[in-house]
């Protein structure tokens, strides 16, 4: 009888430490993988941003903004990445172990500017797996000091 228990006591930490052993890729949803914050995006009306054509790769990518709009409007090194996972979007989790940052730098982006910016997003979020993401920008619609309206911009891409 205890020889039965132990096998069972033996099966069941098995199951257990086998239940653990799930994969980290980026290729499916699991815990690390939170809702996005954005769901009201691109409505800065004559203001986008779109992929460079050619650019896109599992590390990085360049995406042009435009500036349609008579809005001084000013952008800096701050994204994130999200997936599209059963038609949502997800937070790509990061892979960086620790604390890190972005610089903070404002870059201009004038009435009737177009302008290249390029994202090497590998020492944040890895390389990413196959399927649809987008990257999300932050922008402000600024006036003056202080006073200044916050809006997410979001380009789509696909890694095949």
């Amino acid at each position: 009888m205890e020889r039965y228990f132990r096998l069972l006591l033996c099966i069941a930490m098995s199951l257990i430490i086998l239940s653990g052993c799930g994969s980290s890729s980026n290729s499916s949803k699991g815990a690390d993988w939170e809702p996005t914050l954005h769901e009201t995006v691109n409505n800065l009306n004559g203001v986008m941003i779109n992929v460079k054509q050619g650019t896109v790769s599992s590390t990085g990518l360049t995406v042009i903004f435009e500036n349609n709009s008579d809005k001084q409007c000013i952008y800096g090194e701050y994204y994130l990445l999200e997936k599209k996972i059963e038609g949502r979007w997800y937070q790509v989790p990061i892979v960086l172990d620790g604390n890190y940052g972005f610089n903070d730098i404002g870059y201009g982006l004038d009435p009737s500017d177009v302008r290249e910016w390029t994202v090497d997003w590998d020492w944040l979020y890895g390389s990413l797996d196959t399927g649809e993401y987008r990257i999300v920008k932050d922008i402000l619609d600024f006036r003056k000091s202080g006073d200044y309206d916050k809006y997410y911009l979001t380009a789509e891409f696909t890694i095949g």
